[in-house]
């Protein structure tokens, strides 16, 4: 070990001494890994010496030196975590007065203790001692191996040698036994170790066993491994069992067959678990070690059942140095991948198993204790790995642990609540947070994976989106008056890609019915905390560095997570995304005034805002005739701030007039004798009619005014079924979908694939022709094959027909209108973060808003000015009289105070209302200033004329004014 004090940092590892620049310059100036994983091996083994025997100098300063008094007594595995926390924050090291290798008692996490045949180097190993001690005592190992040869060597799977320890006879005090070397452990030798050590009162064996193994990747790494023999030969068992004579030549030649299978499997077994033993062994660990294996993968070795009853015996015992021991490994495990890279491949068969003892806890104080300590460390070293290993631990506990997800889930959140409890005003540099965060995206993706999923995904291409626009479009080229295309650019942002979806190949909007509803991902203590304003400014900076291609290492956004915000959070971040972009276009617009300014053509200069001023008896056509112009000349414009003026009245529009204009605008294109959408009255929706009397640009600026009204943060009174939603976002219309299209067809679909006689053409009479009806009335037929009246749906074509007749009504009937109604729609939203941040169920709250109707969380929200409190008798009468209304008199009341009567994102506890006193008793109406959600109250003289008053006021509210 070289002794110099002085020394200079590499490159790309922390902390590695400039011994290795000689080496490094014999192959060209650059060091090949293998000297840089000698580095910092030699490193880290200065630093254990450092903190075990000191420097020598008896005036030493350093901190941490053992020669300076201050460093504290620990094990040699506390010693070897802490080395690597010294080595990772770069610490000095001492000029060494004496230094000798045989003189480090360092037990390395990923090394093993005795040397491989195969290795050409060697292992320097103390004896070991046997040390007498009382039966309460508990001892340390005094087996102390120091490796210098690699980590990566091949190794076989050894099981715990349990019958080395010796056991004293005679009168005397029972002696501790040797502490013999552990390689690997398993169910069953753990727990025979442990009745051995409650027998002999005594769990020294036991605290050793577990404090090597679970410290260590390469030996947890070969532990609990399971056996496929008693799959394999249950049924050969299951053959004797039912046999009550002699065997037939047809069941010897099972019996031999299975023998077959059984050796085969076994043999399989043993392959594997050499393999996992030496995966290292064929891989060359590089910066880049993405493809040391596959994430394609959902196998696991670890024995999942032996280790759940291994955690019910080791928290169950109440043994306090057992858990205590295991409690330490883990975390020093835990560290170990943290700062130094391995093969994640058994990284990944660790933290499967020290992830399975965390979550399944019954709430006992140890259990919680463990998990409390742990599940912080375990989740920052699973938040370390790349992509890939991430993506096959998701598959690893879909396919193994489902029955686990809800808990590690529970156990994620808690962490999560904790954390932002006690640190409200720096969550996004908040370590624990950011590392559970990821952990539980990749529960989220478990969980997907573990629901039923939709197979092939019905996720449309923007290639294919592209192709079939451009031919849905190609017969009314003509009528499209729009230059705009926004189907030739992806809308999402490089950085903002999920790389999880792309690497797993699926999305949440695949899973029908998640095995965990997704709601259970939402933590309402960030979103409450989470302070959106700056969160969104750190998803901006993540945006401007991508497209320098500088690298944002240093940034988080949640917004990147938006699993775990609520909707009412998620609005926010989409309110200040629209603001800023607003801000933008008004300052662009002065930017061009002032440059303008006494210049010929200073008429055309474009305004700050987006103006449309309509006339309330003409409002389709002058609303439609306002967009179309701006669209078609520049549809950047659309990006503005709204601003509404109804002709002859006064209003100034802070918000409320807009909120009018929509309602009155949608009530009046969705009546469906304006033709351009049909009421299905089983469900009470809208749907696009099939054959309408407008062209397609009508259904753009629809389109137009949907995207206007997300933009400006509106909700709408529009019932459209679940799947326009999903077809926003890029999904194609399934059978699935039908269920909440029409119940009824999809009822009898249903049973005809449920069917199972062979007599289903018979039974059905259908054919692959179809018939529906028209917005007039008239039933229109349609063949969904060649001559497919002569086709008859059976049992070799009914899922085809099903699939069919389910596109044909949800995609191809209606393909020219839906495309050009998403086109106005992505006209207002394809630059905003709408598609990141929204499943299709909250883009249809995000439009039509919450379900949720409760008035005495409105009551709650509301605040008072003017001499009104809420414990006033005058609002407290105000409030009984409202909660006395029926529900129709409800929504007149919010429409008439805040300019909508839907309810908000979140409910009405989000929306702030402001009750004011308007004077004295007087023969005055209420008003409100909607624009503020203001409800301007006199002072009435008794409840009855309050009554009397606000109800007046409620049913005869149309126009604007001012006061």
């Amino acid at each position: 070990m070289n002794g110099g004090g002085g020394r200079e940092d590499d490159q790309h590892l922390p902390g590695v001494s400039s011994a290795s620049g000689s080496a490094a310059g014999a192959v060209g100036g650059r060091a090949t890994p293998e000297m840089k994983r000698s580095a910092v091996r030699s490193l880290i083994k200065r630093y254990f010496h450092q903190l075990q025997s000191g420097c020598g100098n008896a005036n030493c300063s350093n901190a941490n030196c053992a020669s300076s008094g201050k460093v504290a007594p620990m094990t040699p595995n506390e010693l070897a975590a802490r080395a690597l926390q010294l080595l990772s924050q770069d610490a000095q090291l001492c000029e060494a007065e004496t230094s000798s290798p045989q003189d480090v008692d360092m037990l390395s996490p990923n090394d093993s203790s005795s040397s491989s045949s195969g290795s050409s180097t060697s292992t320097i190993t103390s004896a070991s001692t046997t040390t007498t001690t009382s039966r309460q005592s508990q001892s340390t190992p005094a087996a102390v191996v120091v490796p210098v040869s690699s980590p990566y060597l091949a190794q076989s799977v050894p099981q715990l040698d349990i019958a080395g320890a010796e056991h004293s006879s005679g009168d005397s005090e029972p002696c501790t036994p040797t502490l013999a070397p552990v390689h690997s452990l398993d169910a069953n030798s753990l727990i025979a170790l442990y009745e051995e050590c409650r027998a002999a009162d005594s769990y020294d064996r036991i605290c050793h066993a577990i404090g090597v193994v679970f410290s260590s990747v390469d030996r947890l790494g070969k532990s609990f491994i399971r056996s496929a023999e008693p799959a394999a030969s249950s049924s050969l068992q299951e053959l004797l069992a039912n046999s009550s004579g002699a065997l037939n030549k047809e069941q010897l030649r099972t019996l031999e067959g299975e023998h077959d299978k059984d050796e085969d499997s076994t043999q399989q077994v043993d392959e594997q678990s050499e393999s996992a033993a030496n995966a290292t062994a064929s891989a060359e660990v590089e910066e880049e070690d993405d493809d040391v294996y596959s994430s394609q993968s959902s196998d696991t070795l670890v024995d999942l059942p032996g280790l759940r009853r291994v955690q019910r015996l080791l928290f169950g015992c109440q043994i306090r140095a057992i858990t205590e021991k295991l409690t330490s490994s883990v975390i020093q495990l835990s560290d170990w991948v943290i700062y130094m890279r391995t093969d994640w491949e058994r990284v990944i068969h660790c933290l499967v198993i020290c992830f399975d003892l965390a979550t399944n806890t019954k709430n006992s104080v140890v259990d919680m204790d463990y998990l409390d300590r742990v599940l912080p460390k375990l989740c920052h070293a699973a938040s370390a790995m790349p992509v890939p290993a991430q993506a096959r631990l998701a598959r690893i506990w879909a396919a193994h642990c489902s029955d686990q997800l809800h808990s590690l889930i529970a156990a994620c959140q808690q962490q999560i609540t904790l954390q932002v409890l006690l640190d409200e005003e720096s969550m996004r540099e908040n370590e624990s947070i950011i590392s559970v965060t990821k952990v539980l995206k990749i529960v989220f993706y478990a969980n997907i994976l573990a629901s039923e999923l939709e197979r092939p995904s019905c996720r449309v291409p923007l290639e294919d989106r592209t192709e079939a626009a451009t031919a849905s479009g190609s017969a009314v080229v003509e009528d499209d008056l729009f230059a705009y295309n926004s189907l030739l650019e992806p809308h999402m942002p490089k950085f903002a890609e999920d790389q999880f979806e792309k690497e797993l190949q699926v999305s949440s909007i695949d899973c029908r019915k998640p095995l965990i509803p997704l709601e259970e991902f939402y933590n309402e203590a960030l979103s409450e905390n989470i302070q959106m304003h700056h969160d969104y400014l750190s998803y901006k900076t993540l945006a401007m560095e991508s497209e320098i291609g500088s690298g944002h290492a240093n940034y988080f956004s949640f917004m990147l997570y938006a699993f775990i915000l609520t909707p009412s959070t998620k609005v926010d971040a989409l309110y200040y995304d629209s603001r800023m972009r607003m801000y933008s276009e008004r300052y662009s617009s002065l930017h061009s005034i002032l440059n303008n300014m006494g210049q010929v053509g200073q008429e055309d200069t474009p305004r700050p805002d987006l103006k449309l001023t309509v006339r309330r008896d003409q409002l389709i056509n002058d609303a439609l005739i306002g967009l179309e112009m701006v669209a078609m000349s520049n549809p950047k414009d659309l990006k503005k701030q709204l601003v509404v003026e109804f002709v002859g009245e006064q209003g100034i529009d802070e918000g409320g007039v807009s909120k009018e204009f929509f309602q009155l605008i949608v009530e009046e294109i969705f009546n469906p004798a304006f033709g351009m959408f049909i009421h299905q009255e089983e469900t009470n929706n809208m749907w696009f009619n099939a054959t309408p009397f407008e062209n397609g640009a009508q259904f753009t600026l629809i389109g137009i005014i949907i995207g206007l009204a997300i933009y400006n943060n509106v909700t709408l009174a529009v019932n459209f079924p679940m799947v326009v939603y999903r077809k926003l976002i890029g999904y194609r219309g399934t059978f699935a979908d039908l269920s909440d299209w029409s119940p009824a067809l999809y009822k009898n679909l249903k049973s005809m694939l449920d069917y199972q006689g062979q007599d289903m053409e018979e039974v059905f009479e259908q054919t692959f022709k179809i018939s529906y009806s028209d917005v007039f009335g008239d039933v229109v037929e349609h063949e969904l094959v060649p001559n497919g009246q002569d086709v008859l749906v059976g049992q070799h074509n009914k899922e085809l027909f099903v699939n069919l007749y389910s596109d044909f009504l949800l995609n191809t009937n209606i393909e020219q209108q839906f495309n050009a109604f998403r086109k106005g729609f992505e006209m207002v939203t394809d630059e905003s973060p709408l598609k990141l941040l929204f499943r299709p169920e909250e883009i249809e709250m995000l439009v039509c808003g919450s379900r949720e109707f409760d008035f005495v969380e409105l009551e709650n929200s509301t605040v008072y000015e003017g001499g009104y409190t809420e414990k006033s008798q005058y609002i407290q009468d105000f409030w009984s009289i409202v909660h006395a209304m029926p529900s129709e008199d409800k929504h007149k009341l919010l429409e008439f105070t805040t300019g909508s009567a839907r309810v908000p994102v979140g409910g009405l506890k989000c929306l702030r209302l402001l009750i004011t006193r308007h004077g004295p008793d007087s023969d005055r109406l209420p008003t409100s200033h909607t624009c503020f959600n203001v409800l301007l109250l006199p002072e009435y003289s008794s409840r009855e004329k309050l009554e009397e008053r606000l109800m007046k006021a409620i049913n005869y509210s149309k126009g604007f004014g001012m006061l």
